[in-house]
């Protein structure tokens, strides 16, 4: 019993130690810049008053948004132990699915663009992480200004090319690097804060609410730079299912947010005694001997930051493909015992290249701080949302209960997305940009694949009756298994109609096989198929997948042994229809959008690679189809 408890708290331990490594990397280098923005923005006055005021309203932000919020309310809401802006829209959309069809549409969008703002959120985070600790380098000599971007860029580099050998590796020393990181930035805090013990009054929220009071104009302009210091709270929630609920709590309370609070309270104690430290509070807080260190292990934490995001991005692009919102993109799984390590070259590179432009854009820490913000909080707001649907429809909450719980957490989302919307035109833009361009792009995908099914249905054959009329002069029977691949149950598909017309034979068995993927993140193996016989050894196969379920489908077929059909994989085909589709003027989408669509469509991974096909059995025959 004794040794089952420890083995449990080792465990504990561990998965605690990885959350802080790969959870709290972004939230934890926000206090490189957090308060420098705030101080230099030039809308505070520098007084010993105000410096009370903008610390109690720092911790007090980390307490509402990421302890209330994200650590007691939102991590409740898992989807099957899964977390994240799409867990969460599956959760919400299921709740209200008989209840309000409509309302769940818009949801869906509304998610679906939360989503979108991610990839936003993706490309300011590494800038302005990497480019804010290199900054520190200026600390040790004016002379390194000049070369903070190309250090930045090459860091970047190094970071996205080493992503095809996979995180497992380097993802062993994430967490202990990260618990390095915190303890140092707690013992620099304690440094300052034993000089002026004082600012440990800044505690009490009576600062903060004097601040407020005093000032409300500046408090409402200053929220779009303290939202800084709740950088990565999505995160949070997003990683739930690597790491589970508890090890993220019990990192947050015992490391990570005392040590953000003791470090801040340590910038506030250099600034009571040196207010010219305000230009980079953060590098003047360590003695001359330290700072190069401090740069150097500031990058390293900045790095693991970045890198946390990079592996969501990956995860989430994957998750959006399997609900039907982009097209069939390339996965490499770079490890062989976890299936969740994965690589996707494209999104790598297309987010390198957008980061890239923004640091090359915006060029300081400062820039990209004014960039940084519209997209994190309009998404804090739409998982506000998306949560009181589920508090209200999925758990049966009371009304009152849900409209104060989350109205709460709403009108201080709504005062900081204001806020952050006074950055609109300073830089605002870019991330919002980028989120309408890949929105734009999912739609359109979702769209042209619903406008495709329903052109290609007008024109289907029924299959049983097909089959019916087929055996009553029976084409030669060869040996083997022909598995043909369609998006619709109970029609012909197009490869059967060609491999009859131009091969006039059938096999032996044959199997009509159809993928669907649901708003649940996994769906075990015991619900993996639904077979249904037609006779004359043909079948009709509907395979299930969660939207983080692998789509291997020889796997899947596999388990037909276990229903009295045979597979020999030897002698197994697999067909498989390749839609060629053409743009036309008509009542489809706008033609710009159909073109757009027929492009993805033509550029998406083959469907034999994304299902795992073997490729030495994979026959694919070609038709046209005017949208």
């Amino acid at each position: 019993m004794g040794s089952t408890a420890s083995e449990a708290k080792s465990s504990l331990t561990a998965l605690t130690v990885g959350a802080v490594g790969v959870v709290y990397g972004d939230i934890g280098t926000s206090v490189l810049y957090a308060v420098k923005e705030v101080f230099g923005s030039g809308h505070v006055p520098f007084t010993h008053l105000n410096v009370y005021g903008v610390l109690s309203i720092i911790f007090w932000t980390l307490t509402i948004i990421v302890s209330l919020k994200y650590v007691a309310l939102v991590l409740r809401a898992d989807n099957h132990g899964e977390g994240g802006l799409v867990a969460m829209l599956a959760l919400a959309s299921q709740s209200v699915k008989d209840k309000a069809p409509a309302l769940r549409k818009w949801m869906l969008l509304i998610g679906i663009f939360g989503t979108c703002l991610f990839y936003g959120d993706g490309v300011i985070t590494p800038a302005i992480s990497v480019l804010s600790a290199v900054e520190g380098l200026e600390v040790v000599s004016h002379t390194f200004k000049r070369m903070v971007i190309p250090i930045t860029l090459v860091v970047l580099f190094v970071l996205f090319w080493v992503q095809k050998r996979g995180t497992a590796g380097i993802g062993k020393a994430f967490g202990p690097i990260m618990v390095l990181w915190f303890v140092v930035i707690a013992a620099l805090g304690i440094y300052h804060i034993v000089g002026h013990p004082e600012i440990l009054w800044a505690l009490s929220p009576h600062h903060a609410l004097r601040f407020i009071f005093a000032q409300p104009l500046i408090t409402f302009i200053i929220l779009g730079a303290v939202v800084l210091c709740v950088t990565g709270g999505e995160a949070l929630y997003a990683d739930m299912g690597h790491f589970g609920k508890k090890p993220i709590r019990v990192a947050w309370f015992s490391i990570v947010m005392p040590c953000l609070t003791l470090n801040y309270f340590g910038q506030g104690a250099l600034l009571l005694a040196e207010p010219e430290a305000v230009k980079n509070p953060f590098f003047h807080m360590a003695p001359d001997w330290l700072t190069l260190p401090l740069v150097g292990l500031a990058a390293m934490a900045a790095v693991i930051a970045s890198q946390a995001l990079i592996s969501g991005a990956f995860s989430v692009t994957k998750q959006v493909i399997q609900l039907g919102y982009l097209p069939r993109l390339q996965i490499r799984h770079t490890s062989t015992k976890d299936k969740g390590q994965i690589y996707m070259p494209f999104v790598n590179w297309a987010l390198f290249a957008m980061i890239v432009l923004a640091v090359v854009l915006f060029r300081s820490s400062s820039n990209l701080a004014a960039a940084y913000g519209i997209a994190v909080t309009l998404d804090m707001l739409i998982t506000t949302v998306l949560t009181f649907f589920v508090i209200r429809y999925g758990w049966g909450y009371p009304l009152w209960l849900c409209v104060l719980a989350t109205g709460f957490f709403f009108a201080i989302d709504l005062a900081f997305f204001s806020s952050n919307l006074l950055k609109l035109f300073d830089g605002g833009w870019f991330p919002l940009l980028i989120g309408g361009c890949i929105f734009t792009l999912m739609i359109t995908w979702k769209d042209g694949r619903d406008l495709l099914i329903s052109t290609l249905r007008t024109s289907a054959i029924d299959l049983k009756a097909f089959l019916e009329s087929v055996f009553m002069a029976p084409p030669v029977r060869v040996e083997g298994t022909a598995v043909f691949m369609t998006s619709q149950t109970d029609v012909v598909p197009n490869a059967l109609l060609h491999n009859l017309k131009h091969n006039k034979v059938l096999h032996e068995q044959n199997l009509f096989v159809t993928v669907r993927s649901h708003e649940v993140p996994w769906i075990g193996m015991d619900k993996r198929l639904q077979v249904d016989a037609l006779g004359h050894d043909c079948w009709q196969i509907i395979v299930h997948y969660g939207f983080k379920n692998d789509q291997d489908l020889p796997k899947a077929l596999a388990l037909l042994s276990g229903r009295g059909i045979k597979l020999n994989p030897m002698s197994t085909s697999y067909f498989l229809s390749r839609d060629i589709v053409t743009p036309t003027l008509g009542s489809g989408m706008m033609l710009w959008r159909e073109k757009l669509f027929a492009q993805m469509h033509h550029s998406a991974t083959a469907a034999a690679e994304f299902l795992n096909l073997p490729s030495n059995a994979v026959v694919e025959l070609g038709s046209k189809v005017e949208i």
